[in-house]
């Protein structure tokens, strides 16, 4: 039998799924940076980002145990959509409360570009003020068009898996990149900064 740290994300659902408790701690840790990172960046506020992260897993765990998992795909984009609908849902709950205000609390200058991209080869070549620069600019982005170019860029997702992701097709997350370029080019036009995208 494999050991539990050499089995693939997937194997491991499967091992929990079939009993193993320890295969779940496993993925909760290689996960939930990942996760996380991905969530506080679309709500912008890490009180709502812990809450949502939380939900996340207490979805993923009821799937896992309802059998409603098949390693067709990464376990991480499975993980990816169930966090999406938790925020999706947030943001609909917002809505019909019309509640939805920025606050101190909801601006992104303590993420650490580091911390998102751990884990990608790139994150060794891609310049740090330019990050903070374009992060700067994406916290201005709708959170569809901000949701595109995070999963793109730092989770380096493709098209299709964004689309998958987000419950749209191919056409609508492209249609939302373009725009989310168009409107961050307008806005470092507007202030004067250089976006040279390594």
């Amino acid at each position: 039998m494999k050991d539990l740290h050499d089995m693939t994300d997937e194997e491991l659902a499967l091992s929990y799924v079939n009993g193993n408790n320890r295969a779940f701690d496993l993925l909760l840790g290689r996960t939930q940076d990942r996760l996380f990172q991905y969530i506080l960046f679309v709500v912008r506020d890490k009180d709502t980002a812990e809450d949502i992260f939380q939900e996340t897993f207490l979805k993923a765990i009821a799937k896992l145990n309802h059998g409603h998992y098949r390693p067709c795909g990464k376990f991480l984009g499975w993980m990816m959509r169930i966090a999406h609908n938790a925020v999706m849902d947030w943001f609909r709950d917002q809505k019909a409360q019309n509640i939805i205000e920025p606050t101190q609390d909801n601006d992104l200058s303590n993420l650490n570009p580091k911390d998102i991209l751990d884990g990608f080869v790139e994150a060794d070549y891609v310049n740090e003020q330019i990050l903070r620069d374009v992060r700067r600019i994406m916290e201005n982005l709708p959170p569809s068009q901000r949701e595109v170019v995070f999963m793109r860029y730092y989770q380096e997702l493709s098209f299709k898996e964004i689309a998958e992701t987000t419950g749209v097709s191919i056409n609508t997350a492209l249609g939302r990149m373009r725009y989310a370029i168009i409107n961050m080019r307008r806005m470092a036009k507007e202030h004067n900064v250089a976006l040279n995208m390594i």
